[in-house]
């Protein structure tokens, strides 16, 4: 069962959909209501694994804050008392991967991104510089190489 974003269902293309035996789950707001979950919740009880995505606890939309996939699969667990096998950020497993066939080690790495916990966090925790950005614009990584500084900083706010 694939509780994802109608984008990124490309990304499964190839993948029988009418009789899962798995209950994947990423950012899918148009998704997340109780008959869908209900449906998840089943097949969980009859042993399918629960894959998330990511666990984000909530993501800003133009219209303020609101929920991310991880509290939908935080429930999933505990109604179900099963464990998600987390495939995203701020999983070590990851960055580490991110990083394979780079000739590169985790202290040589840096990562850029908009959340705490999971960008910098997660970096952090394989031994990569975290380095935090603050903005509003989806595109703010475009300008990154424009801005100037002098040392490896923890944060850069545009």
């Amino acid at each position: 069962m694939l509780l994802v974003h109608d984008r990124a269902l490309a990304d499964f293309k190839g993948i029988q959909t009418s009789d899962p035996n798995a209950v994947v789950i990423g950012l899918a707001p148009e998704h997340f209501h109780y008959e869908t979950l209900n449906q998840a919740f089943r097949l969980l009880l009859d042993g399918a694994p629960l894959i998330a995505i990511h666990k984000a606890r909530y993501y800003k939309r133009k219209d303020g804050l609101a929920l991310g996939p991880g509290p939908f699969v935080t429930a999933l667990e505990y109604a179900t008392d099963t464990k998600a096998t987390v495939v995203g950020k701020p999983e070590k497993t990851f960055f580490l991967e991110a990083l394979r066939g780079t000739g590169c080690e985790p202290e040589e790495a840096v990562m850029i991104g908009d959340d705490c916990r999971d960008d910098v966090g997660g970096a952090q925790d394989v031994g990569m510089l975290g380095i935090l950005v603050k903005t509003d614009a989806p595109t703010w990584y475009l300008n990154i190489l424009e801005i100037d500084v002098t040392g490896p900083p923890s944060q850069i706010e545009r």
